[in-house]
């Protein structure tokens, strides 16, 4: 008989190296590792197993302190807001002066983007005279990788010392006032695969970073909401930066015209298919978050037309905008700054 068998299942994390020291002190529960030779150290300090690694929870405190630990020993910069590059918005990165850059494939447990239109890097370094890190490019389900692994470089941020995200996508514009080139400020979002217990905070809780159960009704700041707004208009973008209900599908595909119409019923303005593990994790862990999509298509929700999306468009309509946008996010970066001290 098997019918009262239960079956326990941990996934182990991948690609860790086995290369690290103990963990032996941080900069407080939640706050940031400080730098210095009192965390992991990638082996300096000894080998461990990777047996002995937390293999029950791969976003585990001691797991992504690998990753932060091992970026921290290898730039001078100690950055406070973090930028992620989303699909044809890589060019953000050019504003980096004078950064440290690390490959996705060099960063212990990081995974490794396979999306057209993301480079894979992360830089630190200063922008406007302020420390950044920038993910130019980021990480979707679609890829194969589990909603865990999509987020788990936020959790490194957090250790890095990060306070503020700004996270940029390329969003299909479902709002009929929408135009292709407008910006969208998240102003909340529609969990869908949330709806069938896909979270990248599914499994067990690490309490260092937040509590199990926590609330998101102010998960995108209205304060710095209400700042990009300002932004914008001293940016002369009153009639392109515009403010709306976000959503993640799974993709690759596009959305169906049946899909459109129930997400158009659902009151959702752009759709994408990344984001939210992002910064629901961001939110979850204290950091505070703003977002904004690149309209870089419209989407199709009519039977008759010929028109159809495609990725090529997205990358294209996300150069087209990129002196707009980086002016913008320059601007934001200067104004979080200064909301830190």
């Amino acid at each position: 008989m098997t019918d009262n068998i239960s079956i326990l299942m941990f996934q182990i994390p991948e690609n860790m190296n086995g290369s690290v020291a103990t963990l032996e002190a941080c900069n407080g529960m939640n706050g940031p590792i400080n730098g210095k030779k009192n965390g992991l150290l990638n082996g300096k300090n000894g080998m461990v197993k990777q047996s002995d690694i937390d293999s029950a929870d791969p976003i585990s405190f001691e797991n992504v302190n690998i990753s932060a630990q091992y970026i921290l020993d290898r730039t001078a910069h100690r950055p406070t807001i973090g930028i992620i590059c989303g699909s044809g918005l890589g060019g953000l990165a050019d504003l980096v002066e004078e950064p440290d850059i690390f490959s996705y494939a060099d960063i212990p447990n990081f995974p490794v983007s396979t999306c057209p239109g993301h480079v894979g890097r992360l830089l630190i370094g200063k922008l406007g005279g302020i420390p950044v890190l920038v993910m130019q490019g980021r990480f979707h389900s679609y890829e194969g990788y589990p909603l865990w692994k999509t987020a788990l470089p936020v959790r490194v941020m957090k250790l890095v010392g990060i306070k503020f995200l700004i996270a940029t996508n390329a969003g299909g514009g479902l709002n009929k006032t929408f135009k292709v080139g407008d910006i969208m400020i998240l102003k909340d979002h529609i969990n869908l695969p949330g709806f069938s217990c896909q979270h990248p905070l599914r499994g067990p809780n690490d309490d260092r970073f937040g509590d199990r159960f926590f609330p998101v009704n102010d998960i995108y700041s209205k304060e710095l909401r209400d700042l990009a707004k300002e932004l914008a208009h001293q940016l002369n973008l009153d009639s392109v930066v515009k403010e709306g209900i976000y959503t993640m599908v799974g993709g690759p595909n596009y959305e169906t015209v049946a899909e459109l119409k129930l997400l158009s019923l659902l009151g959702v303005d752009s759709v994408g298919m990344s984001t939210i593990p992002e910064t629901l994790v961001a939110h979850h862990c204290g950091i505070k978050v703003f977002a904004c999509s690149l309209i870089t298509n419209l989407c199709v929700d009519d039977y008759e037309t010929n028109l159809k999306p495609n990725h090529e468009e997205v990358v294209e309509v996300g150069k087209q905008r990129a002196q707009d946008l980086k002016e913008f996010v320059k601007l934001m970066v200067q104004k979080m700054a200064t909301m830190e001290k």
